[in-house]
């Protein structure tokens, strides 16, 4: 089954951090991508970019290993909505009000909600979001 991947598990693969429960989630949801597609908003990619460069600035990780990251990131089965931008003044909005959420955050939200897929997520605030407005979470068996 096809699902919403949240930034939030594709980073947990670089950095590695959080609770140990979130990490494992993260990289079952890795192993569930060499079956099923995964689909993000417009501004994955550059949500990706920002916290590549903002965690290579810190130190916390090393270009040759961001780099190897990113080819990892590129050859996964990650398919770009097309129709991001075209909700985002509407429903992403409306979403981001009711919810309390960032418009980048909302906009995960209002894609598994338009495409009826389960959203993989490690970002507490936007699962309680999911599951208020009847959103599941991905479950990587």
């Amino acid at each position: 089954m096809n699902f919403v991947l949240d930034h939030s598990v594709a980073m947990c693969w670089l950095l590695g951090d959080g609770r140990p429960a979130g990490v494992s989630y993260a990289l079952k949801v890795l192993e569930a991508l060499r079956k099923t597609a995964a689909v993000v908003p417009g501004l994955w990619a550059l949500e990706a970019a920002n916290v590549v460069a903002k965690a290579e600035a810190k130190g916390l990780v090393a270009e040759a290993r961001t780099q190897a990251f990113v080819a990892t990131l590129v050859r996964l089965n990650i398919v770009t909505d097309k129709a991001t931008a075209s909700q985002a003044l509407s429903e992403t909005l409306n979403l981001a009000r009711r919810y309390k959420l960032s418009a980048y955050d909302a906009a995960y939200l209002e894609l598994a909600l338009r495409e009826g897929m389960p959203l993989a997520t490690l970002d507490v605030a936007l699962e309680k979001a999911a599951r208020k407005a009847g959103v599941k979470r991905y479950d990587p068996l």
